[in-house]
């Protein structure tokens, strides 16, 4: 990859992607690609963390990557998210789904909803850092280590 370039940068780069404002899209949308960041995010530290069978990969990642941890994140750093940061949230948790987590209430659910959301516009916004910064923080809030 060239150096200084986001991977997004990169993406838009490579396939001619159109600039957009990110604003426009749907909550939705941006829980869509969130919860494939989440997914990256959580993934990476697990693989960071040394080799390991995928079974044993899989098993570690479905304690994190899960609607009722989402969900105890997003409660745990609602004081932390800025303004802006607080109302992609709660259009992501107001968001009408028409499917739910098959292992989650429906309140857990939408709050996960709202942190993908958040999580997408971030990575949308190109400042993967702060999405790492806030999975970061919701992960020492809980007490959680990987």
């Amino acid at each position: 990859m060239e150096e200084g370039i986001s991977l997004l940068g990169r993406l838009k780069k490579e396939f001619g992607c159109k600039e957009v404002d990110i604003r426009s899209y749907s909550p939705l949308t941006l829980a869509y690609i969130g919860d494939s960041i989440y997914d990256v995010i959580i993934r990476t530290i697990i693989v960071e963390r040394g080799n390991q069978t995928a079974r044993k990969l899989h098993k570690t990642a479905v304690h994190f990557v899960n609607a009722g941890t989402q969900a105890r994140m997003a409660e745990a750093l609602q004081d932390t998210l800025t303004e802006e940061e607080a109302d992609i949230y709660r259009r992501g948790r107001n968001a009408k789904a028409y499917s739910t987590a098959k292992n989650a209430s429906v309140a857990d659910y939408r709050k996960a909803t709202g942190f993908e959301a958040l999580l997408g516009y971030l990575y949308l916004m190109d400042r993967p850092g702060r999405a790492i910064e806030l999975v970061k923080l919701g992960m020492e809030c809980l007490g959680l280590e990987i």
